[in-house]
């Protein structure tokens, strides 16, 4: 299957971060075609790229495991925001595409996507009337509530929109210490009875989210608690013919297809939407740690996708490399960059042993040498990231490189 989404016309140029095009304007395409190498003069340090052969496996793994477990797969956009990859997951069994915000889903829409799930309370009116504006001319859209407050906010905005589709809107179950959702289930009978009684909303299901949670144990009581949940709104009879029940990061989706997945309301279609977002391009930090298939290897395995080049701009000190690279270019906030290979001025690689770092400043990496690790002035060291969700919103196109290093595509964001 193809999936063709609407990608605005955009050129590359003297603005575009990474690239060093001092020439006339060229399109991504023409650019792309070009088949530049990452080392032969068409960028400066530092760049950010993406391994084409990590994210077509990861992307694969993730549908492969949805389809295995019976859960539809909405993955979270937030983490890229770029309609290439998003194309790349919709042909690839995605039934839609997640975001976080009003701004997101208007950047969906305008893109072609046919189908958005806004994990988030929508309570700003002008969204809220587009949205339903969007939906009476066939876009498939759901959103979150959490307090009557919020459903009556919701009913208010949408009122003077006309039109026979109502807003399909989620009652969220959250729990304590977390973020959005009510705290109990009888808060949650309250939205799902305001949302089935507003005119203009339509009570969809229930939303959730346990990537908050410390660990999978209790993940999995969260869940079989907004299990229970469901059934009590089917027994309050609130829910409709068509329930959807969602939830999942990329930290616990074992335990949401083992907690969610399969034919448990009786009288109702059940669908059980995965969100995941950040198992598109995993990481070397964090996600290392917390990926489920740490859990279930024998149900696949995740690669590292990105990477950044920096240029050792100094060694001022023994034990000390000034690197090129800091907090506009690279992910710091859940674990620093780290390196895991070194170009010579001549071209050939060696492995990065030796080498830490131990703080970024804007523009700068301060890197620890330890002996006999040694580098020099010029030198390129390719850095691993951790947590690619505030990755990718550093960069506007990110060079898609294969094996050898060529640039074979590019990768433009929208953040």
């Amino acid at each position: 299957m193809t999936i063709k989404l609407s990608i605005p016309a955009e050129r590359i140029d003297w603005r575009t971060k990474g690239l060093w095009w001092p020439g006339p304007a060229v399109s991504l395409d023409e650019f792309a075609a070009q088949r530049h190498h990452l080392f032969g003069g068409a960028f400066t340090w530092p760049v950010m790229v993406a391994g084409r052969a990590a994210l077509l496996h990861n992307i694969d793994t993730l549908a492969r495991f949805c389809a295995r477990h019976g859960l539809e797969f909405a993955p979270h956009g937030k983490t890229t925001m770029a309609p290439s990859l998003f194309a790349a997951q919709l042909a690839a069994g995605a039934t839609a595409i997640t975001v976080a915000t009003a701004g997101q889903a208007l950047a969906c829409r305008a893109f072609g996507v046919p189908s958005v799930l806004l994990a988030n309370e929508l309570l700003d009116p002008g969204p809220l009337r587009w949205a339903a504006e969007q939906v009476q001319q066939g876009f498939d859209f759901l959103c979150c509530a959490d307090s009557v407050s919020g459903v009556r906010t919701m009913a208010a905005a949408v009122a003077s929109v006309p039109g026979r589709r109502p807003l399909r809107v989620l009652a969220e179950l959250g729990h304590p210490g977390g973020r959005t959702g009510c705290r109990t289930v009888a808060e949650l009978c309250d939205v799902a009875r305001a949302v089935a009684e507003a005119p203009g909303l339509e009570l969809a299901g229930v939303a959730a989210y346990e990537g908050g949670l410390p660990d999978a144990e209790a993940a999995g009581r969260y869940l079989a608690g907004v299990r229970a949940a469901v059934h009590r709104l089917s027994v309050e009879r609130l829910l409709g013919d068509e329930v959807v029940v969602t939830a999942g990061g990329s930290k616990y989706f074992d335990v949401v297809a083992d907690r969610l997945a399969g034919t448990w309301l009786p009288g109702h279609r059940l669908r059980v939407v995965l969100r995941s977002g950040a198992y598109i391009s995993h990481d070397d930090g964090i996600y290392q740690d917390w990926t489920p298939f740490r859990r279930i290897p024998e149900e696949g395995s995740l690669e590292p996708a990105l990477h950044v080049w920096a240029q050792v701009l100094s060694t001022p000190e023994d034990g000390l490399a000034i690197v090129g690279m800091g907090k506009r270019e690279v992910a710091y906030d859940e674990g620093l960059p780290m390196p895991q290979q070194v170009r010579a001025l001549d071209g050939t690689l060696r492995p990065a042993g030796g080498l830490r770092v131990r703080a970024v400043n804007d523009h700068h990496a301060y890197v620890e040498v330890t002996a006999p690790a040694a580098v020099a002035p010029g030198e390129l060291i390719r850095f691993g990231v951790s947590h690619p969700c505030t990755a990718f919103d550093k960069w506007q196109v990110i060079p898609v490189i294969d094996e050898a290093h060529t640039v074979v595509d590019l990768i433009r964001t929208y953040f």
